[in-house]
């Protein structure tokens, strides 16, 4: 049994924020917020999300993507953090996991997800 005060905090910041309905498999877009000293700026982060953990406020997912030299970036971004800007979901790929850890060994054709056309 949670707190209510808890409770009643975290449905208050979730509904401040609005986030698209995404999954595991979706090749996402998302804009985060970088401070370089007095200045801050928008940058983007592009790739597939590989998994979703959590629920309410602690709820956080993976996006990997392919970096320089064909070498693999995954960043872990909480849902509800201040630093990201905007969440855009680019492609709803087509996975039958709900975690898709078995794509940091494939490289090229082999990390292919297949596009959900609705």
């Amino acid at each position: 049994m949670r707190n209510k005060y808890i409770e009643a905090f975290e449905n208050a910041q979730i509904s401040e924020k609005s986030i698209p309905d995404f999954r595991a498999g979706d090749t996402l877009r998302v804009a985060v917020k970088i401070q370089e000293g007095d200045k801050s700026r928008i940058q983007n982060f592009e790739g597939v999300c590989i998994s979703r953990r959590g629920t309410g406020t602690g709820e956080s997912f993976i996006v990997r993507k392919i970096g320089a030299n064909s070498v693999g970036v995954e960043r872990i971004f909480p849902i509800y953090s201040d630093s990201i800007e905007e969440i855009k979901v680019l492609r709803h790929g087509r996975v039958r996991r709900a975690k898709l850890f078995y794509l940091r060994d494939r490289r090229g054709k082999a990390a292919k997800i297949r596009e959900l056309r609705k």
